[in-house]
């Protein structure tokens, strides 16, 4: 190039233009034409890096090298060579200009440094795509540490392009970093709060993309699809979606229903309030109503006795009850809830299934209902959950049983 730029200088000022403008343009013309051999090299050597590249990958049967060449990470290292030219050839002005061959090696550097940076974060995301592919990617997502790295090249580039600029060795740069180490903790809160969050997520297997979760403090309940450095996104039930940053599931209060869904069953725990001025030994009449009910006989065990009838009609009529001797329309209504929910068969058979009574309180006895549901999606569950009470709801009155309800506190009871 130093042939051709005395070439263009000479031309130049042999038609009349003064040495300074000569010598302005032959470094410009020179200049082009160093663009223009690099861009022919780099054309030419792409396309046969490129060609032989993808007739190696057509062969092969890996996946790394078919994913790195589908991210073009080595179209990208092709930008290697226009930079090494240019780099190489930036000294031919000779004594002309002093000062230009270090603003052609500072524009190399920058070019090349960009190949590198670009050729880095291709490699990263191809890296990504790659371990996706294998069975616990799922369990243990690495995009976290992915865009930590990627911020961590992005800063070293931008530390590095600002050396270029101001002629200064990139690790005097970084030593001066120490006194802006305040400033940095307050830029980069969120991406380190967001680091150490994601290595805790994954170590503990917290949370993954996938769960159900539901984080009552920012309003979510919906599914985990992605999980980055900063954020996390959550895809609602009602279809919104909710970005929280990510080490709100390490600092907050989150509920994950893995767990539920592993296990084949999702509970439904609710209670009914029985009023309890409606609870009362058993009468024959009481017990002759509920032998009438459906399946009564298959839940509850009854024996008779011979009546005494010594005994006023106010005092209970000798009933064996499994577990009882004295019977009252409230343990009956419990023996009943038990056996009926044993025999449903949307109930999950081998999980726990309790009815028990809570503490009472000013607005009656609670009775509460505690299985497992076998279908795990909403809307079988809350049809299961609607079937169930609504059977209670319903033989409720064949016990002599009220249920409480405001404001009397005393319900209607319907005739069986």
């Amino acid at each position: 190039m130093s042939v051709f730029y005395d070439y263009l200088k000479e031309f130049l000022l042999s038609n009349g233009l003064i040495t300074r403008m000569a010598i302005a343009g032959a470094a410009l013309g020179t200049f082009l034409l160093l663009v223009v051999v690099a861009s022919i090299f780099f054309l030419i050597v792409r396309m046969i890096v490129v060609k032989i590249l993808g007739r190696i990958v057509l062969r092969t049967t890996g996946i790394w090298d078919v994913t790195l060449f589908e991210y073009k990470v080595f179209h990208v290292l092709t930008h290697f060579i226009p930079a090494i030219i240019i780099y190489s050839s930036s000294g031919f002005s000779g004594e002309d200009l002093v000062w230009l061959p270090t603003l052609i090696k500072g524009v190399a550097q920058i070019y090349l440094s960009v190949a590198i940076v670009t050729a880095l974060v291709r490699f990263f995301n191809a890296g990504q795509e790659i371990y996706n592919t294998y069975p616990n990617a799922k369990d243990h997502p690495i995009k976290g540490y992915i865009q930590l790295m990627k911020i961590l090249v992005y800063f070293s580039w931008a530390i590095f392009v600002v050396a270029v600029l101001v002629d200064k060795n990139p690790a005097s740069l970084f030593a001066g970093l120490g006194a802006m180490a305040a400033v940095l903790m307050f830029v980069f809160k969120d991406p380190i709060l967001g680091f150490v969050a994601s290595i805790q997520l994954a170590a503990n297997s917290m949370v993954k993309p996938g769960d159900w979760i539901t984080v009552p403090k920012f309003d979510v309940d919906g599914t985990v699809f992605d999980i980055s450095l900063t954020t996390v996104k959550i895809q609602n039930w009602d279809k919104t979606i909710t970005t929280i940053p990510t080490y709100a599931l390490v600092s907050e209060s989150v509920t994950n229903w893995i767990g539920m869904i592993e296990s084949g069953g999702r509970r439904i725990q609710r209670s009914v309030n029985i009023d309890i001025t409606s609870i009362h030994c058993c009468n024959q009449d009481l017990l002759d109503r509920l032998n009438k009910l459906p399946r009564f006989n298959e839940f509850v065990s009854l024996e008779k006795f011979t009546e005494n009838d010594s005994q006023p009609d106010i005092m209970v009529k000798p009933i064996k009850l499994t577990g009882f001797d004295f019977p009252t329309n409230l343990a009956l209504f419990k023996k009943y809830l038990e056996g009926y929910c044993h025999s449903h068969p949307g109930i999950h058979e081998h999980m726990t299934q309790i009815v028990r009574f809570l503490q009472s309180t000013e607005k009656g006895l609670p009775i509460e209902v505690n299985v497992f549901c076998k279908a795990q999606q909403s809307e079988f569950y809350e049809a299961l959950q609607a079937e169930i009470f609504n059977h209670i709801f319903a033989v409720i009155p064949a016990f002599g049983l009220r249920v409480f309800q405001n404001p009397s506190g005393c319900g209607i009871i319907l005739q069986s």
